[in-house]
């Protein structure tokens, strides 16, 4: 039977032409498109809870999950009429009308551009300047397993107990953990990061072997804390979204009792639905519980008395009143300005490349880059090959050590893998060697496919 070029729902909000409905999106479990919409729909109670009345970037992934995806911020110009949009200015500068989404048909018209998950902002559309949601992002470093991961979930909520905030847990649907708290909606976005910056210092003094605040990769152990995604036109995937995982994996709200036996890998676009229509949504209450944020903006007040700066912010924003030296520590020169660290070099950069692994930067540290790759998948597999070639080198290095690191492009990302060479022995150490992946993101770019 040759593929539907589309089908048409009839929804509350209006009627939606799903395109392509047969277009298989996860090669590895044979959901299609349309597959992908009706698990929205059967869940919508929940999903809408996470992006009901918010800004939404729209993360495309029009040839599926294993496909390569783009950022669009704008909202399509065509589009039917009862689609929603609300100007948002960013940190740029700039402004774009972004998609709200308030009930099912909105959300299956975004489905249906290939957005496999869901990435609202912590504003609501009638006030983009106060945030109402605290955002814990919880991102482990390479090689942390998920027991620890779930013992910081356990300490955050301690801490913000203890502070008189509720937290919403939920699974990733990737690698981390997501906290949520409601809060009420009086403070500003360098507030609320002001106060997510507190709270993952408490977090990391409660618990030092497990969970760390600290921004540049070089400096981190156990799980990191991410602040920064509470900073302005920062978005994080909401509950029930489905991430682009071979197994169509999905962030998923939890009670807490649940979390200290929790796997990620239970909770899929096959067994949510059944799951949510079995014991309701964990979540249901969020909004019942709107929180101050005056007990951390306290704390905050201390950090900065005993000694405490700010915390660096994203690179492409603009440098912050007390924000310290935005260059990674091993760079910096004491006594001087950054970026010519003491007894540092530049590193050599690989064969026919005009930078390497620090940049043009001056580094103590022994750096080589291994790939600069359109996927993840690309560049773990040079990684491999690198492993083989230099098997006895690899077992001296530490999790931390390999630096994976998505970079921006044009409308998408792409994948940067470097190797920090400090447990090796000096004479063990190998040159920087040509990329095992050599990928220009700038080169022979064209506009994607959007047909979805």
């Amino acid at each position: 039977m040759a593929p539907r070029k589309s089908e048409t729902l009839e929804l509350t909000g209006g009627d939606v032409t799903i395109t392509n409905p047969d277009k298989v999106f996860f090669p590895r479990t044979g959901h299609t498109k349309l597959d992908l919409v009706r698990y929205y729909l059967a869940v919508a109670d929940g999903a809408l809870r996470g992006v009901a009345g918010r800004p939404m970037a729209l993360k495309r992934f029009v040839n599926g999950a294993e496909g390569e995806f783009f950022f669009q911020k704008r909202a399509p110009a065509s589009r039917p009429p009862w689609v929603e949009t609300v100007q948002l200015r960013f940190p740029s500068g700039r402004t774009a009308d972004e998609v709200v989404v308030r009930d099912d048909a909105a959300l299956a018209w975004v489905v249906n551009l290939g957005c496999i998950d869901l990435n609202p902002h912590p504003v609501r559309a009638d006030d983009l300047d106060h945030p109402d949601e605290l955002r814990v992002d919880l991102d482990p470093v390479p090689g942390v397993g998920w027991e620890q991961i779930r013992d910081v979930a356990l300490a955050t909520r301690e801490v913000l107990d203890d502070v008189g905030l509720v937290g919403w847990p939920k699974t990733s649907g990737s690698r981390g953990f997501h906290v949520y708290c409601r809060i009420e909606p009086r403070w500003t976005f360098t507030e609320v990061r002001r106060a997510a910056v507190a709270l993952a210092r408490e977090v990391e003094r409660r618990e030092p072997a497990l969970a760390t605040s600290k921004w540049w990769k070089e400096e981190r152990h156990g799980v990191f804390l991410d602040y920064n995604q509470n900073a302005k036109d920062r978005t994080v995937a909401s509950a029930y979204s489905v991430r682009p995982t071979p197994d169509a994996r999905v962030s998923t709200p939890l009670r807490w009792d649940e979390v200290p036996d929790c796997r990620p890998e239970d909770f899929t676009i096959g067994t949510v639905p059944e799951r949510l229509a079995d014991i309701g949504d964990p979540g249901a209450g969020i909004d019942g519980s709107p929180g101050s944020l005056q007990a951390l903006l306290d704390l905050a007040d201390h950090h900065e008395s005993a000694g405490f700066g700010d915390a660096p912010w994203p690179p492409h924003y603009d440098k912050q009143a007390g924000e310290p030296p935005r260059v990674q520590p091993s760079k910096r020169r004491s006594g001087g300005p950054p970026g010519d660290g003491p007894g540092g070099i530049v590193p050599p950069p690989a064969p026919g490349k005009a930078s390497g692994p620090a940049g043009r930067r001056r580094t103590s540290m022994p750096l080589v880059e291994i790939a600069r790759a359109a996927t993840r998948a690309e560049a773990m597999a040079g990684l491999e090959r690198w492993k083989a070639r230099h098997a006895g080198v690899w077992p001296h290095l530490e999790p931390a050590d390999v630096l994976i690191d998505s970079m921006r492009g044009r409308s998408s990302t792409w994948t940067r893998i470097r190797l920090n060479l400090r447990h090796v022995p000096e004479a063990q150490r190998p040159p920087q060697e040509p990329l095992e992946v050599d990928y220009d993101p700038w080169a022979g770019a064209s506009p994607p496919d959007t047909t979805g």
